[in-house]
């Protein structure tokens, strides 16, 4: 018996966070496929939608602050600190203010992920791997075939094409149209921000209250006036002459604007009760009761945490569905400015004295624990999890930059935004005949001649899976199973391969948030595209090891 080296071929579809994280993982291995193949639909591979110049606006922040980014070739600190100072403030960032904490602008993180994507690209070709990069290409359809995955492929100039790949990895991202204004003055996103600029001075809702809404808001706010911003003093929001129309209005079901990021430690501490070691062994159990005892160790973890945060809500005796209204029970009864201010200077305090609120800090501890538990859960208690659990792990993971609440307290005062609870009496139609749309409350309807839905990415189903003939083969399986009530998307199991029991199931993976996001509610960021990208290139390592040790059949 013979063993040759079997050439073993990788194909990315999609050149974003994930992508880059997960040949940050397979190039840490000790065996390396022979040919990488990265297909981007935009003209530059490395970047990904959420940081793309043009779809973003330079007043737009990231989601998370630099300390917690985890390292590709270098940390962002180290690569924001070997960066002339001309680029920084090109980026607008202060090149005497830099600071792990800090949330940076998305263009600037844009430009450090297409620098560490560089530097990945030049590690693989040393080691002998051939990379290629194919641009303003679209991947039209993948067929599963008996020697691997063919994908079709059609490049915006020249004829189409297949390849065929031993493994496909989907991480084509977050899913938006490339023009939001899907009819007059009614946007479906607030991306590309570009579109944004267009919008007049006038009444304009916004749906949503999260970094997204104030990502919108700030668009349109600085298309029509400037924030004036100084270290001694407040931000002030000063408009534009002829603008004075503008005013914004951000819609969300409790009315509430999000809280400001809080100090606490990073890497997180270990939990003592609700660990993930306990929740897979309740998950190992199988039983139909895995919510409520999930939520169980919940409250030991937090009573354990903070007793005294616990006893002023009766934690003891909130079951699952009460704990959530609890939760936000003082918030709602308070005006959002003047929680939203007293937050932020609480907020400012914990850092300035590095002091970590402890129920806070369990609570978003905790979220990627229990959220171990969804893919288990029956469509109901998936239900149940979503409406009452979710929201409050929602509420601590997606806390927002210090500035973000300062630039919304600045249009608040300059009489330019306002927040509006749309409550169980309440719905938005965005179909009239007028453009953009009507809130109707209480039988009074209000009209906004522009609205901006801004909620952010919501699961997609499995109708609008881009390949068809993976359907068709059964390779790829809709998560729901047919239940009108069941997750929307994609089924995959542990390792994302497709959840089915078709052999090519195990060279596809499925890393496309907006077809996973049902069945893993949590899965969005750069720390989800790392933890991604590690389970991928870890197995992918074991499948190119498996492909080298592979006899030659024709030689046996």
């Amino acid at each position: 018996m013979h063993f040759r080296w079997m050439p073993f071929s990788i194909a990315f579809v999609g050149a974003g966070p994930t992508t880059i994280y997960t040949l940050c993982a397979l190039l840490d291995g000790m065996v390396l496929p022979d040919v990488i193949t990265i297909f981007e639909e935009q003209p530059r591979a490395g970047l990904g939608t959420p940081y793309r110049p043009g779809w973003n606006d330079p007043a737009m922040l990231s989601n998370i602050a630099s300390i917690e980014i985890p390292h590709i070739d270098e940390t962002l600190i180290a690569w924001l600190g070997r960066q002339p100072r001309a680029r920084l403030v090109r980026l607008g960032i202060d090149p005497d203010h830099i600071d792990e904490h800090a949330f940076y602008p998305r263009l600037a993180l844009g430009e450090y992920f297409l620098d560490q994507f560089t530097a990945l690209i030049a590690h693989a070709q040393r080691r002998g791997v051939t990379v290629e990069i194919a641009t303003r290409c679209r991947v039209t359809d993948i067929v599963a075939e008996p020697d691997g995955l063919r994908l079709d492929v059609s490049p915006i100039r020249g004829a189409a094409y297949r390849r065929t790949f031993d493994r496909v990895v989907l991480a084509t991202g977050h899913q938006w149209p490339e023009e939001p204004e899907v009819r007059p003055g009614y946007f479906l996103s607030p991306w590309p921000a570009t579109a944004l600029q267009r919008v007049p001075a006038a009444q304009i809702g916004i749906r949503g209250s999260s970094l997204t809404a104030i990502d919108a808001a700030v668009a349109v706010a600085v298309a029509h006036g400037s924030f004036i911003e100084t270290e001694q003093s407040m931000i002030d929001y000063r408009i534009h002459p002829g603008a004075e129309a503008l005013h914004l209005t951000m819609i969300s079901r409790k009315g509430l604007l999000p809280e400001a990021d809080f100090f606490h430690p990073v890497p997180y501490e270990p939990l003592a009760i609700c660990t993930p070691a306990a929740i897979e062994r309740l998950i190992g159990q199988a039983c139909d009761t895995l919510l409520e005892q999930s939520y169980a160790l919940f409250k030991q973890e937090l009573q354990n945490a903070d007793p005294d945060y616990s006893q002023r809500v009766g934690l003891a005796d909130l079951v699952l569905e009460d704990f959530a209204d609890r939760y936000f029970a003082e918030r709602m009864a308070a005006d959002p400015f003047v929680w939203a201010e007293a937050n932020l200077a609480e907020a400012r305090a914990n850092y300035d004295a590095q002091r970590t609120v402890p129920w806070r800090y369990a609570i978003l501890r905790m979220h990627e624990v229990l959220a171990l538990i969804a893919p288990h859960l029956e469509a109901e208690a998936l239900d149940r999890f979503n409406r009452f659990l979710k929201p409050v792990f929602v509420d601590e993971y997606a806390t927002v930059p210090h500035v973000s609440i300062e630039r919304l307290l600045a249009l608040h005062r300059a009489d330019c935004l306002s927040v509006i609870a749309l409550g169980e009496n309440c719905r938005i139609d965005t179909h009239g005949a007028e453009a953009g749309a009507t809130l109707i409350r209480d039988g009074k309807r209000h009209h906004f001649p522009t609205f901006i839905e801004a909620t952010g990415q919501r699961p997609l189903g499995i109708e609008s899976f881009p390949f068809q003939t993976l359907l068709d083969q059964g390779v790829v399986l809709d998560a729901s199973e047919g239940d009108p009530r069941g997750p929307k998307g994609v089924a995959v199991d542990a390792l994302f391969h497709p959840a089915s029991d078709n052999p090519a199931a195990s060279r596809l993976f499925c890393l496309s948030i907006p077809y996973i996001l049902g069945r893993h509610p949590f899965i969005q960021g750069i720390t989800s595209s790392y933890e991604m990208g590690q389970i991928v290139g870890k197995d992918m390592i074991i499948a190119i090891e498996a492909a080298r040790a592979r006899p030659d059949q024709e030689a046996c």
